[in-house]
C-alpha cells in the first residue's frame, strides 16, 4: 500500500479551522445579581451534604435507556459545538446552560428550550448538583481550571476543552483532583479520536520508522492579534455581558470594544495561551500517544519579542524530553514553531513537488520520517522504502460518544481523560513559560512542579487568583 494513508475529513465534528473561526462567543457565567463568595460556598456545602464532594455520584442515568443529564458551561462558539456534538450522540439530555454573555445564552436556549439558564456558572452547579450527572467546560483557557476543578469535587463527570488549563500548577492539580474523584473525563482533543491521528500513533507504536531521534511541530496559527500592549483608555460594558465574571480568575483590566471578548482573548496572557496553547495540545497528541516521551528536562524559546500583555507574533520552543522505549536516547529532542516558521524541508526526503503542510509534526526515526499533517493521514518517507507499507486496521471512533458511554458505564475508558492531558497540558504550558523568558535555558523537575534553575521562571508556573475568586482544591 502507498504510505499516504489519509482518510476524508469527517463531516462532523466540524473542520478545525471553522471551529476556531466560530469560537467568538466562550465565556463563562455570572448574574447580574452579584454572588458572593460566602454565599456560594454555602450553596455548594448544601450540595455537598447530598453528594459528598471528593466522592463520585452513582449517577442515575446508569440505568439502562436513561440519558446524560449534562450541564454545558460556556455555549458559544466551541462551546456550540460541544453541545451539537453531545446531543449527536443520542444519550445526553442538557437539562442546564451557562453562559456570561446574555445574548450567547439566549441563543444556544433556542434550541435547548427545556435547559434551566444560568449566567453564573457557580450558581448552576450549586443549584443543579442532585439534578446532574455531568459538565462540558468551553469557556475561555483562563476559567477551565476553577470550573472544572469545582465541578470535578462535587463529584461530576467533566469534559474539559484543550488546553485543560492555563497554569501549570492548575493542570497537575486537576488531574489528582478527577483521580481522587474517580470520575470519568475527557479533554477537548477531538482529533485525538480521529482516524488519521490514531493511525499515526498506531505506525510509531508499530516502530514503522524505528526508534525516534527527534520531532518537530509547528503551527500557522496566530489567526488573532499578538506581540502588541494593552490598549488605552476605556470602552463601556455591553449592557449582555458582565464583563467582571468575564475576567474571573485572572487581573482585573478595564473592558475594551473587539479586544478580548468574544474572540481575541487568546493572544492575551492573562486568559489564552497563544498559539502554543491553542493548538500544542492538538499537534503534540499524536506524538504523545506514538512514543510516550516523559516529562520535559529542558526548554528554551526564542520569538518575535515579548512582552508582559500578549504572546509573540512567532515564536520556537526547543524541548528535550525523558526518553522511552520508543525514542532512540535516554532523550529526545522537540521543537515547537509558529507564526509562519516551520522546521527545514531538508529535515524530510521528500520528492520535490511535496510540500510540507501548514501545522502538523515532522518525526525522525532511525528508520524513516513520518510527516504528520493537522488533521490528515501520516505520509511516511522515504517513498519508495513505505509504497507498501500496510495500514494499519482502526475501527471508528467518536470523541464524545465514548466519553459519554463512559459516564453510563457502557463502552471503553476515555483515552484523553484528564491522567493523559495533564501531562500533555503541563508540558505545552511550559512552553509558554519559557517564551516569557526568552533565550534562558530552563531545567524542569516534573516531580516538585518546579523549574529548578530559574527563579523567575519558577514563579510564573502558578499565579494567585483574583480576590473572591479562590477555588477549593487550587489553593
Amino acid at each position: 500500500m502507498v504510505s499516504d494513508v489519509r482518510e476524508p475529513r469527517p463531516v462532523s465534528p466540524r473542520s478545525h479551522r471553522a471551529r476556531h473561526t466560530s469560537e467568538r462567543n466562550e465565556g463563562v457565567a455570572l448574574m447580574h445579581t452579584r454572588v458572593t463568595r460566602r454565599r456560594f460556598l454555602k450553596q455548594v456545602a448544601v450540595a455537598g451534604a447530598v453528594f459528598p464532594i471528593g466522592l463520585p455520584r452513582l449517577v442515575l442515568s446508569q440505568t439502562p435507556g436513561r440519558k446524560l443529564q449534562h450541564a454545558s458551561i460556556g455555549v458559544g462558539g466551541m462551546g456550540g459545538g460541544d453541545i451539537g456534538s453531545l446531543l449527536a450522540t443520542g444519550k445526553v439530555e442538557i437539562v442546564a446552560i451557562c453562559d456570561v454573555d446574555e445574548n450567547t445564552l439566549n441563543a444556544a436556549a433556542q434550541n435547548l428550550p427545556n435547559a434551566r439558564k444560568y449566567r453564573d456558572w457557580r450558581e448552576l452547579l450549586a443549584a443543579e448538583a442532585s439534578k446532574i450527572d455531568s459538565v462540558n467546560v468551553s469557556t475561555p483557557d483562563h476559567m477551565h481550571a476553577p470550573i472544572t476543578m469545582t465541578a470535578l469535587r462535587m463529584g461530576k463527570h467533566v469534559y474539559c476543552q484543550k488546553p485543560l488549563t492555563h497554569e501549570i500548577y492548575e493542570a497537575r492539580q486537576v488531574a489528582l483532583a478527577a483521580h481522587k474523584a474517580g470520575v470519568v473525563t475527557q479533554m477537548g482533543i477531538q482529533i485525538h479520536s480521529h482516524i488519521s491521528y490514531r493511525m499515526a500513533a498506531r505506525i510509531l507504536q508499530d516502530g514503522a520508522i524505528g526508534k525516534v531521534k527527534e520531532w518537530h511541530s509547528w503551527s500557522n496559527a496566530p489567526s488573532w492579534p499578538q506581540g502588541m500592549g494593552r490598549p488605552e483608555g476605556e470602552d463601556p460594558v455591553p449592557p449582555n455581558l458582565n464583563w467582571d465574571a468575564w475576567i474571573g480568575v485572572a487581573p482585573f483590566r478595564p473592558y475594551k470594544t473587539d479586544t478580548y471578548h468574544p474572540f481575541k482573548w487568546r493572544g492575551w496572557q492573562d486568559f489564552g495561551g497563544g498559539a502554543m496553547g491553542d493548538f500544542g495540545c492538538h499537534i503534540f497528541d499524536p506524538v504523545f500517544t506514538g512514543i510516550k516521551p516523559g516529562a520535559p528536562l529542558k526548554v528554551q524559546a526564542e520569538s518575535s519579542g515579548i512582552n508582559n500583555e500578549t504572546w509573540p507574533q512567532w515564536e520556537i520552543i526547543h524541548y528535550e524530553f525523558a526518553g522511552s522505549s520508543m525514542t532512540a536516547g535516554k532523550t529526545v529532542k522537540a521543537t515547537w514553531y509558529d507564526g509562519g516558521k516551520r522546521p527545514p524541508r531538508e529535515l524530510a526526503p521528500m520528492p520535490e513537488e511535496h510540500k510540507l503542510p501548514d501545522g502538523g509534526s515532522l518525526i525522525i526515526g532511525e528508520e524513516g520520517v513520518m510527516v504528520l499533517p493537522h488533521w490528515a493521514g501520516p505520509m511516511l518517507y522515504p517513498l519508495e522504502k513505505f509504497q507498501d507499507y500496510p495500514r494499519p486496521k482502526l475501527g471508528a471512533a467518536d470523541h464524545y460518544a465514548r466519553w459519554v458511554d463512559a459516564c453510563l458505564g457502557e463502552g471503553d475508558p476515555t483515552t484523553a481523560g484528564f491522567d493523559y492531558a495533564g501531562p500533555l497540558t503541563e508540558a505545552v504550558l511550559l512552553g509558554n513559560v519559557a517564551t516569557r523568558l526568552p533565550g534562558t535555558a530552563l531545567e524542569w523537575d516534573a516531580a516538585r512542579l518546579r523549574v529548578t534553575n530559574s527563579p523567575e521562571a519558577d514563579r510564573l508556573v502558578r499565579r494567585s487568583y483574583r480576590e473572591g475568586w479562590r477555588v477549593e482544591g487550587l489553593g
